[in-house]
């Protein structure tokens, strides 16, 4: 049976409620009461052993014509292939059924939606069936960190929708606190296929109190959208819907048409973020992040300003923007004297299919007065697999032999063979912060990148490790002898107006930390 939509909810809804008709005790059906008269007859005219036989055989007659119930056919609904889990039809059906019942008692119910933070990372670091096994696995996870009477559902791919049965008095703590148990067990390292997968996720929630509508669908929508909230926040956030969380994402929708003002206003610039070498503890180089300075919503992050970009058309522009800055940046450090290595810019499929990309970095250098190699253009796992395209190809083989240096960024995730690291004349490759989330805690993660970081060093290749959040994540990357790391544990991106000052404090504390007199004995 197939169910689409609301035709699909009402014919569940239907079930469910047939099914609620449970047979009663037969003696108090009603239409036992016929059999009455004979049986009293019976004891008069045959004595006890007749009176016996003709109720039995009543009851006999009652059982056989006892209205059965109707079942349901779960095993018609649609449900997800790996998991076996409820799809979202069911979700939205289970999670009315949950706000009636609540409604009846005085209770409270709400709705927990779980998603993984780098879906399209967990598609490509699996095949078909570790997928499934790595899905399975996490649902029993989750499973295990509810209560029997909660219903767990798979909604949109990679997304779990939570039901909870309705309690006495659900609060936002209540929630806050079950949302930091699920993360605990969603993260923690899964091994499939001999391998440990690490993976950090986001959870978003609504109380019914809260929901725009006293309905299933109103409340798991909510959810919804205070999960995409949490994935704008960065790794493993947790975000409750309010009216406010519901206006920023409408008005999301209406950044588009705002991008083309904000990039030519400068609304739209690059921050940076300090890379700092393992070895010397020095700042080596500096990763362009844009950021939007919004007039209304404050600074926005990275995945608003390319879903606005890319709404908007302006992909180019925005490429064009950012080049610019970033070398003015570039000219603005040697003026001030400042040495903080090179500077990585991402380097997008729009500029790759440019064919005058050569052309204009050339004139940019030349503009700038900035040595080529100043520069390191980081390829993202999707641009790789374009490098098949004749265009891309040559660009890229141009712009190495101009003298950047190129990395490949995503290093661990997705194919990057051997020949697509000799076409683009790689110098670095950037380990993906899968890699390097909680290493200073699992071993099997240690081993993984030790095992890369010796590959890279056997082809002459520079490692860095992005997403450090951590001091011990940071000094393990050291001790595995990775040369560069950034990440929050080290600094977020900053301004350029800031970036003087922190480089000022992070050196005066290298300074004034305690050295060894490697002269002197114990």
């Amino acid at each position: 049976m197939a169910m689409n939509g609301g035709t699909g909810l009402a014919r569940l809804s239907q079930l469910r409620t047939r099914n609620k008709r449970k047979a009663g005790p037969i003696l108090l059906r009603r239409d036992m009461v016929v059999f009455l008269p004979a049986v009293a007859l019976a004891g008069l005219w045959f004595g006890l052993e007749g009176m016996f036989l003709l109720g039995m055989t009543a009851l006999l007659v009652g059982w056989m014509t006892r209205p059965l119930p109707i079942p349901t056919d779960d095993s018609d609904l649609p449900r997800d292939g790996a998991t076996g889990l409820p799809l979202r039809d069911e979700a939205v059906a289970i999670m009315s059924d949950f706000i009636v019942e609540a409604q009846a008692a005085a209770r409270g119910t709400a709705c927990i939606v779980l998603g993984f933070d780098e879906p399209n990372m967990l598609v490509r670091q699996m095949h078909r069936e570790e997928l499934g096994e790595f899905m399975r696995r996490i649902s029993e996870r989750i499973s295990g960190a509810l209560r029997e009477v909660d219903t767990l559902a798979q909604v949109n791919g990679t997304r779990f929708a939570i039901m909870l049965r309705p309690t006495p008095r659900p609060d936002l703590e209540s929630l806050i606190q079950l949302s930091a148990r699920l993360q605990s067990a969603v993260e923690t390292p899964v091994s499939v296929g001999a391998r440990a997968i690490h993976a950090t996720c986001h959870i978003g929630f609504c109380l019914m109190g809260r929901a725009p509508a006293a309905t299933g669908e109103s409340l798991l929508s909510a959810a919804e959208i205070a999960a995409d909230e949490a994935a704008r926040h960065g790794p493993s956030a947790i975000r409750g819907y309010s009216r406010e969380v519901e206006k920023s994402a409408q008005s999301r929708s209406t950044l588009s048409n705002d991008a083309a003002e904000a990039l030519e206003s400068g609304q739209i610039r690059p921050f940076y973020q300090p890379q700092i070498s393992t070895d010397t503890g020095d700042v080596v180089g500096l990763q362009v992040v844009p950021r939007w300075l919004h007039r209304k919503r404050g600074i926005l992050g990275e995945k608003d300003i390319q879903a606005a970009i890319e709404a908007a058309g302006l992909q180019r522009r925005f490429a064009e923007i950012m080049l610019y800055q970033a070398f003015g940046a570039l000219r603005d450090f040697d003026t001030r004297g400042a040495d903080y290595g090179t500077l990585s810019l991402p380097i997008s499929g729009e500029m790759l299919r440019n064919p005058k990309l050569l052309e204009r970095m050339k004139w940019e250098f030349d503009r700038f007065e900035v040595a080529p190699e100043r520069i390191c253009l980081t390829l993202c796992q999707e641009e790789t697999e374009q490098l098949n395209q004749e265009i891309v190809a040559h660009n890229m083989s141009q712009i190495a032999k101009l003298g950047c240096r190129i990395e490949l960024a995503g290093f661990g995730n997705g194919p990057v063979s051997v020949t697509t690291i000799k076409r683009t004349a790689t110098h670095r490759m950037r380990i993906h912060r899968s890699f390097v989330t909680k290493i200073d805690q699992d071993p099997e993660q240690q081993r993984v990148v030790a095992a890369m970081i010796s590959l890279c060093e056997g082809l002459g290749l520079e490692t860095l490790a992005d997403g450090a959040t951590s001091i011990g994540e940071h000094a393990m990357l050291g001790q595995l002898g990775c040369a560069i790391v950034q990440g929050n544990a080290i600094a977020p991106p900053m301004p350029l107006d800031e970036l003087g000052e922190w480089v000022r404090r992070h050196r005066a504390k290298r300074a004034a930390a305690p050295r060894i007199d490697k002269h002197r004995g114990t």
